[in-house]
């Protein structure tokens, strides 16, 4: 919410500025966009948490419990893989930029790796809801209840 606030009244003095006052801030339409990064990459984590990602379900809740839940391990294992190269691919982007002293254009000393940051940061918060997700699939298999895998219940609690 704090960067998703940040980014909006940025915006919005930025357009009162340029087209009341005639001025512009010079950073004003780079932060908005690095903040953004912020808000899509935990957003993405706390979807993968509350499993209501892009999901195809149709043919999952017509296979017997046991594929079912072996199709939980084989999305947790798959969101893992695809996380770990996501993670090492992004630190190393992230170190590369910190290396370089970049700084955001239009400021002085705002660096641009602290933006960078959200991509890896926000992908291992990814793979714990992951982790988190599985402990609760294994929980509901172990006591043979129904997993969450109707996508129009997702959301109503």
């Amino acid at each position: 919410m704090i960067a998703y606030s940040a980014m909006a009244l940025i915006i919005v003095y930025a357009v009162f500025e340029r087209f009341v006052l005639k001025t512009q801030i010079p950073w004003s339409s780079s932060i908005p966009i690095y903040l953004f990064l912020w808000v899509t990459w935990i957003g993405c984590s706390y979807n993968v948490r509350k499993r209501s990602h892009l999901v195809f379900n149709d043919i999952r809740l017509r296979l017997p419990y046991a594929l079912q839940y072996a199709c939980m391990w084989l999305d947790a294992i798959l969101w893992l893989v695809f996380a770990s190269i996501v993670v090492y691919f992004t630190i190393e982007q992230t170190r590369l930029v910190q290396m370089n002293w970049a700084i955001v254009q239009g400021t002085d000393n705002v660096m641009q790796w602290w933006f960078y940051l959200a991509t890896p940061v926000a992908w291992v918060l990814l793979m714990i809801r992951v982790v988190q997700n599985l402990i609760d699939d294994i929980r509901r298999f172990r006591k043979r209840e129904d997993f969450i895998l109707d996508i129009q219940a997702i959301g109503q609690d």
